[in-house]
């Protein structure tokens, strides 16, 4: 080693190492400046986190302290940094693009168009009830291509070249049998067979309430090696069964899919989603060992299905900490082999997919793309920007596979390995969401398995609890919706599909959209103005010079169309003399005031009483009125908006005032 002189240079090392407790006190000052009065030390930190479901909160400031489990190497046990060594950095993430539709010759053609144009796999809805998955029209209760139509909607394609994935339902048994047949039929070699069966009857039953029918008896035994896998009446032996024959006969298939979709399209939390999924994989593997298959082939036959959402380092964590989950089980079962890594394929949210504003959609997939990719998926299906209202366009669906070309081929984000890997945050977060996980894991086998929890209403009562919580921030706006909660814009036309969404029918868990309060606030408003010809007004009584009343002026313009009422500001400032006559040449029924807090003082009480006198039926002000709540209310000011106030009822009420049915 060659050792250079001195050259006078003094270099980062030579400067005294700083401690958290030094930050923390910095973070007091700041906090100070605002007006918080901060307790010190770790509370002034606490002030900084941001609060996330499961209990988890991610903090202002990660260091080397933070520590969290090893999560060994890429391709290794506990698998937390991918299921092999090589990551997705030959070839990118499979890009799985997903066909529902009744019609076979549409779905052909729609099929043949993505595999000329990037697609890598097929994820087909077959049969009656194929919606183990989201349908296109979100409603999961359209069904598919029925299981005799097959043969057609993939006419064409190279089927020892482009992996299919089925999702038949209750109908799984069936529709794998046509699969095999016609792979037989067109002379596929067995070990060129790629995909998955998509056998899966937890998550008909999450979906459902039940799994009648998942072995339901068409036509005679399959030609293909399937044997009676559906001859019984229980549907675990016919996903046994097809499993049996998946690992005798075609090593590229698996037989079942663990579709943890259910369970965050109800609501839940990254934690209850993995937590089911677990369960779930236990019980299929339970299944399968007792149907004759040992512990490594059983695992090698299930796929795990998980949903990836715009929050792109919950995202990450998520998927690395599913594999460190599933890696534990198998640890238990006795599998050190690779069969131990999970097979994982993301899927973007359908909960976070607006109605309104659909394009914004673009930018949500995008980022839930990414984060599923550099959390290690090994399939990553981006859903249409218009999955919410129907059948997607030809341009929606191209915009679908080209997120994942362009991330993939022009990003090159799949070329490093676990980029996130050794960063103090997300292997904390991962570490974290990990325990959460595994705590409500063994909540669900103490209650007997997730068949029984399902059952009982543990899962659905515990998914509600964590969605009732989330629709409060969701309606306070804490969690903001871009296009929908935040600038929303009123005269956007609308955009149409030809299948409107239906809603899902059966016991099962429901399904929900981050939307959906809103979405029923702007169908009233779209009702009236059906009705009347115009949109129900507000008009904003601002005081003072522009610099005073303009925050708050656009804070109320935007709360209020996020409802689906139109804000009149015009003129652009009154006082109590004009504003009367403003607001009865404005056509509202409503008025806000706004303005800042000392010309509230000065004038509020007088122009609310000015605008009640005028007939207004509600007279609001934004802003928090502070000492001043009484004097106003007794001026004819009913209600106060700010910042954390509750949207959604604020706006019910405000419609309601308004006769808006």
């Amino acid at each position: 080693m060659t050792v250079l002189p001195d050259d006078g240079l003094s270099l980062a090392a030579d400067f005294p190492d700083a401690s958290r407790e030094q930050w923390q006190r910095l973070v007091e000052g700041v906090l100070r400046k605002t007006g918080a009065t901060p307790d010190s030390g770790d509370a002034a930190e606490d002030a900084l986190s941001t609060p996330l479901q499961d209990g988890l909160a991610t903090r202002p400031l990660y260091t080397a302290d933070d520590t969290a489990a090893d999560p060994g190497f890429p391709g290794a046990a506990p698998f937390v940094r991918g299921g092999k060594p090589e990551g997705t950095a030959l070839a990118g993430w499979e890009v799985r693009q997903r066909h529902a539709g009744s019609d076979p010759e549409r779905v052909n053609e729609a099929v043949l168009n993505d595999l000329e144009n990037g697609v890598g796999a097929l994820w087909l809805s077959v049969g009656a009830d194929g919606s183990d998955g989201p349908d296109d029209d979100g409603s999961g209760d359209s069904g598919g291509i029925p299981v005799s139509a097959l043969p057609t909607a993939l006419r064409g394609v190279y089927l020892d070249l482009a992996p299919v994935v089925l999702d038949a339902g209750t109908d799984f048994a069936p529709a794998a049998r046509a699969l095999l047949d016609l792979y037989a039929e067109r002379d596929v070699p067995r070990s060129a067979a790629l995909g998955n069966l998509g056998a899966d009857p937890l998550a008909t039953l999450a979906r459902t309430g039940s799994t009648a029918g998942a072995a339901s008896t068409e036509g005679t035994a399959s030609t293909a090696g399937t044997g009676d896998a559906d001859s019984t009446a229980d549907p675990y032996a016919a996903a046994a069964e097809l499993a049996r024959t998946c690992h005798r006969d075609y090593p590229g298939l698996r037989a079942l899919t663990v579709d943890a979709l259910p369970y965050h399209e109800a609501g839940g939390s990254p934690a209850e989603e993995l937590g089911c999924s677990l369960a779930t994989g236990v019980a299929y593997l339970r299944a399968l060992t007792d149907a004759g298959l040992d512990a490594e082939a059983a695992c090698g036959q299930l796929e795990f299905r998980y949903s990836a959402s715009a929050d792109q380092f919950l995202t990450i964590a998520k998927f690395r900490a599913a594999r460190r989950l599933w890696a534990r089980v198998a640890q238990v079962c006795g599998v050190t082999s690779a069969a131990a890594a999970q097979r994982q394929h993301a899927v973007t949210s359908s909960v976070m997919m607006t109605r309104r504003d659909p394009w914004v959609n673009m930018l949500r997939t995008t980022v839930a793309c990414l984060g599923a990719g550099l959390g290690g998926a090994d399939a990553v299906t981006v859903l249409p920007f218009d999955d919410a209202l129907g059948l997607p366009d030809a341009f929606a669906r191209r915009i679908a596979r080209n997120t994942s070309t362009i991330l993939v081929e022009e990003s090159h984000l799949a070329r490093v390995i676990d980029p996130a890997g050794g960063s103090w945050y997300v292997e904390r977060l991962t570490d974290e969401l990990a325990h959460a996980a595994w705590e409500w894991f063994q909540e669900i086998e103490r209650a007997g398995g997730q068949a029984a929890a399902l059952g009982s209403g543990l899962v659905r009562d515990r998914v509600a609890r964590t969605w009732e919580r989330r629709q409060e921030d969701l309606a306070r706006r804490r969690e903001p919706i871009t296009g929908v909660s935040e600038y929303p814009i009123l005269d956007q036309p609308p955009v149409e599909r030809e299948r409107p969404p239906a809603p899902a029918t059966g016991s099962g868990l429901p399904r929900v959209r981050r939307d959906e309060a809103y979405e029923a606030l702007r169908a009233r408003s779209d009702a009236h103005l059906a009705a009347t010809g115009a949109r129900p007004k507000v008009f904003l009584a601002a005081l003072g010079p522009a610099a005073a009343h303009t925050a708050r002026a656009g804070f109320a313009s935007n709360l209020f169309q996020a409802g689906g009422i139109e804000p009149v500001h015009e003129p652009v400032t009154v006082d109590a003399d004009t504003a009367a006559d403003a607001f009865v040449r404005s056509g509202a029924s409503v008025a806000c005031l706004c303005s800042s807090d000392a010309l509230y003082a000065e004038q509020a009480g007088a122009v609310a009483a000015a605008l009640a006198g005028a007939g207004a039926r509600r007279v609001l002000l934004a802003g928090k009125p502070g000492e001043h709540r009484e004097a106003w209310q007794r001026a004819g000011v009913d209600e106060f908006i700010h910042a954390g106030s509750d949207a959604v009822a604020v706006l019910s009420s405000v419609l309601d005032r308004m006769g808006v049915a």
